[in-house]
């Protein structure tokens, strides 16, 4: 059974830090791609950025500069650490994993609240 469990998240001041924390299990971490995305109250769900098996990372532009995502092979897990948080980054982050090539094999997680606020 694949389990994609996130921890981490929180209330946190404008400007604060905070890490997340993805557990995945059930699968061969290595073959998959890793993703935060994040869905704040009343908008779509939207990639906050990535990461592949080889460490390279994509983000979002809004988050460009402010997020570092990386991952431990050998523990199965993905980071998201974030940096100046804003309230508009207040939203529930979701982890999701996706196969390298096959696309199908595609799981989320079942997300962290992130509030951002004084």
């Amino acid at each position: 059974q694949v389990q994609l469990v996130e921890s981490g998240g929180g209330l946190v001041q404008p400007g604060g830090s905070l890490r997340l924390s993805c557990a995945v299990s059930g699968i061969t971490f290595r073959f998959y791609s890793m993703a935060w995305y994040r869905q704040a109250p009343g908008k779509q769900r939207e990639l906050v950025g990535s990461i592949i098996s080889d460490g390279t990372t994509n983000y979002a532009d809004s988050v460009k500069g402010r997020c570092t995502i990386s991952r431990d092979n050998a523990k199965n897990t993905v980071y998201l650490q974030m940096r100046s948080l804003e309230p508009e980054d207040t939203a529930v982050y979701f982890c999701n994993a996706r196969h390298r090539t096959l696309y199908a094999f595609d799981y989320w997680g079942q997300g962290t609240q992130v509030t951002v606020s004084s």
